[in-house]
């Protein structure tokens, strides 16, 4: 197979990064200051923590894209069970974190993580690894389909235990697109997807506030708007309150007193306020064009694991992205999700950032046509 020669990172895409990341920046800065009136909340050292994780998330954006991709595949097990050991320190007593009734993360002196954001990353790391590695096997389900169910269903016994059923979504979808893309047949796709949608299901009905978060989505009338549909109403009427142009930004009336987690989990509601619809298209735009061009990519990649490293990546980046806005716009259930590269959290800041370096490193070594 003939690759070009070494050149530069993808232009296109590096653009789009760095305006999601830098305008995301000032959306959660404006969005923030809901902190001011909340007790017990230092805002300087918020904004100081976020900061440093934009120009940390960066620097491995550049590091990254100098990286050799095939370094990830040499190291993906390695990567994966490392990974691994750190989402389940959220269980130790003294380093697990709880917050909002979940425990999703460590805290170590002054610095927090939340470690399911690596997790997505690893997780994508070692399939891309391990699908191109048995792409002549694939549809063998012993070496297919039978250790992608128990690999995401190991993922989904430590995630659901955190309580953390948005990054488990989003890691489902990025591996079962990465396994559609490596070759599986449409019998193992549909027997993943109708053991999904069943524990799915099972899942619903032995956890009662995930039952009522689709109840709720579904019957908005027989809502409880001081309960479970409490959020999407106040997110409703955010954006609908922002009408075309918006109230200005820093200019958001709901952030203060009324949106719950106004820098995290509702940021796109407060932005929608702010900017108007006219800026909430602009946001939805950036990540089309994000999805769009990393599948360009993918479709010109050298090989077949950098293939499903971009593909997978994308993924992650859209799910999530995706996940966060409908459930602002009652779409989706709510998950919590944060929005990437916008929302406060400086674990997902950075990977995503890091992520993103991946892929333009494998921008330097597109097949020529």
């Amino acid at each position: 197979m003939k690759i070009s020669r070494k050149k530069g990172m993808d232009v296109w895409f590096l653009s789009i990064v760095l305006s999601l990341s830098f305008g995301g920046f000032l959306i959660f800065l404006s969005a923030s200051t809901s902190l001011l009136a909340q007790e017990n909340i230092n805002f300087a050292r918020v904004v100081i923590t976020q900061t440093v994780a934009l120009i940390l998330g960066l620097g491995l954006l550049f590091l990254f894209s100098h990286i050799h991709y095939r370094f990830w595949r040499k190291y993906a097990f390695i990567i994966l069970m490392f990974v691994l050991s750190m989402t389940l320190l959220v269980f130790i007593p003294g380093l697990g974190l709880e917050h909002g009734g979940a425990v999703r993360w460590i805290s170590i002196g002054p610095i927090t993580l939340q470690p399911s954001e690596f997790l997505k990353l690893g997780f994508i790391i070692y399939c891309a690894a391990w699908l191109s590695g048995i792409s002549s096997k694939i549809g063998n389900f012993y070496f297919g389909l039978l250790p992608m169910m128990i690999i995401l269903g190991f993922i989904a016994l430590i995630l659901l235990t955190q309580r953390d059923t948005g990054t488990l979504v989003i890691i489902a979808t990025a591996g079962f697109a990465m396994f559609f893309i490596a070759g599986a047949k449409w019998r193992d796709m549909m027997i993943l997807m109708s053991a999904a949608l069943a524990g799915i299901a099972i899942l619903a009905f032995r956890r009662p506030y995930i039952l009522e978060r689709f109840m709720t989505l579904f019957d908005r009338s027989g809502s409880d708007t001081l309960g479970s549909g409490y959020q999407i109403d106040q997110s409703l009427i955010a954006i609908g309150s922002g009408e075309w142009f918006g109230r200005g930004f820093g200019q958001s009336v709901q952030k203060f007193r009324f949106l719950p987690e106004a820098s995290t989990d509702s940021i796109f509601a407060v932005a929608a306020e702010e900017l108007g619809f006219v800026g909430a298209l602009l946001i939805i735009t950036a990540f089309v064009m994000l999805a769009f061009r990393g599948m360009q990519l993918a479709l010109k990649a050298p090989d077949g694991f950098s293939r499903l490293l971009v593909v997978g990546i994308v993924i992650m980046f859209t799910t999530q992205a995706f996940i966060h806005i409908g459930g602002m716009v009652s779409i989706f259930p709510l998950s919590g999700t944060p929005l990437s590269f916008i929302s406060l959290g400086g674990s997902s800041l950075i990977i995503s950032l890091a992520a993103a370096g991946i892929i333009l490193n494998v921008s330097r070594y597109l097949k020529l046509k």
